[in-house]
């Protein structure tokens, strides 16, 4: 059993804070830039109309203002609408915390979207980039969770328990790694792995990450403290479950879609 006693700041330079959550989204991004350009250009034979690389550069400027938004927008409205319809300025209070997964998800694909439309280039092709390279981004997000003793687990006498004293002092799952470990590494794994593939059709990777995703975020969901404001609905569905089996449902219709275009 482990006592938590993480410190959430790396250190502090006077005037501001620098937290391993903040460094979480900055690694986060600059590794999908990296990665995602290995990608596209490993797997360039596989885009229909000609992709220069140097656009890919200004797609991350979109998705990082997506994320944001998203995310905050996703927060305001999955999880604490009422407060925030009551205090609206606390909305751009994003430095106290609040953001949503499946806000910044909604986020990213609407961003895309719209970088694709600008630009006229295949949105699907770009989206499964993003599925590809956002697992990192997730794990050290969750890493964070972790080190900041927050989205703790249910009460647990596991031996790998942990007691995070901010909240009580009793032993708990520590949630925020399984979600690490499903959504980073193995996401991680099982797309990438997808995406070499020579017989790859542009769409699926997209398409497995909401199902795997969805399926590996209501697995941990069983293990993790509903949020506080919400409880469970439907006294058996954290809020987390509710929007991963929309994605689910989501990655599913898609591989539908594209199975019937493909027969055309």
């Amino acid at each position: 059993m482990y006592t938590h006693n993480l410190n959430p700041v790396l250190f502090n330079l006077g005037f501001v804070d620098i937290r391993w959550y903040s460094l979480a989204y900055v690694f986060g991004i600059i590794f999908a830039w990296w990665f995602g350009k290995r990608i596209i250009l490993k797997k360039f034979e596989f885009i229909e109309n000609k992709f220069e690389i140097s656009k890919f550069d200004d797609l991350i400027t979109y998705l990082i203002i997506s994320i944001i938004i998203g995310g905050r927008i996703g927060y305001v409205i999955f999880y604490n609408f009422q407060f925030f319809f009551e205090n609206p300025f606390e909305i751009f209070k994003i430095w106290q915390g609040g953001m949503s997964f499946h806000g910044a998800l909604l986020g990213i694909i609407i961003g895309t979207l719209i970088f694709t439309f600008k630009e006229k280039i295949q949105s699907l092709f770009l989206l499964d980039i993003i599925a590809c390279v956002a697992p990192v981004g997730i794990f050290l997000g969750r890493i964070a969770n972790f080190i900041n003793g927050e989205l703790v687990g249910k009460v647990s006498n596991v031996p790998w328990s942990v007691i995070f004293p901010e909240i009580d002092n009793l032993p708990r799952h520590p949630s925020q790694l399984y979600e690490a470990f499903l959504e980073g590494i193995v996401l991680f794994i099982i797309l990438n792995k997808f995406i070499n593939k020579k017989n790859y059709k542009i769409g699926h990777c997209s398409i497995l990450f909401l199902i795997f995703y969805g399926t590996f975020r209501i697995f941990a969901e069983l293990f993790r403290e509903p949020d506080i404001q919400i409880g469970y609905i439907f006294n058996f569905l954290s809020m987390g479950s509710l929007l991963s089996i929309v994605m689910i449902l989501s990655g599913i219709i898609i591989f539908f879609i594209k199975k019937d275009e493909n027969r055309l």
